[in-house]
């Protein structure tokens, strides 16, 4: 399958590119100087935290997924460390200062551009309050998580993976809180 490319026009000489099967796949190509514009995925990082014994959850206020629940999380800078990028993003989106614990997964599908790698972090700071991306902020048990309010194929795909690894053990802390 083709990704849609956001590339139209040869980097090289300018011309219109067109699309045409290269290594058994179709990629945009220049019809002028044969350049071949590889389509590389963009990479997210994001957290998985705990506060309170909940999963801390914002609710998008931007496209894709308006108003729907994710995990702190966005796209790696360049130069940027994932973990670095995933800590930045918590900071910037729900206020909270995370020190990374383990990788819980590397997420991608097929005729996707985004590669998610998944942390898990512990808080070590900061206060729980949205920014302009959020219409709210908020924790949930694990049995609480809106499954089916969740923004992306990627974020339910890693709170299924945390809630099998850590789901019971962050239950039980609730429960005695």
């Amino acid at each position: 399958s083709c990704i849609k490319s956001e590339a139209r026009f040869c980097e090289r000489c300018g011309t219109l590119l067109v699309v045409k099967a290269v290594e058994d796949r179709e990629r945009p190509c220049c019809p002028s100087c044969g350049f071949v514009a590889y389509l590389d995925p963009k990479v997210a990082a994001g957290v998985i935290v705990t506060l309170d014994g909940g999963v801390v959850l914002l609710k998008r206020n931007i496209d894709p997924g308006f108003g729907k629940w994710v995990f702190p999380g966005g796209y790696v800078d360049a130069g940027e460390p994932t973990d670095v990028a995933a800590v930045r993003e918590t900071r910037e989106e729900v206020g909270l200062e995370v020190e990374i614990g383990e990788l819980l997964g590397v997420l991608s599908y097929e005729g996707e551009r985004v590669v998610l790698i998944v942390y898990t972090g512990r808080v070590v700071g900061g206060k729980l309050e949205g920014n302009f991306e959020s219409q709210a902020v908020a924790t949930f048990a694990p049995r609480d998580i809106p499954w089916n309010d969740l923004a992306f194929d990627t974020t339910r795909e890693a709170l299924q993976i945390w809630v099998a690894q850590y789901g019971e053990m962050y239950a039980k802390e609730r429960l005695l809180c």
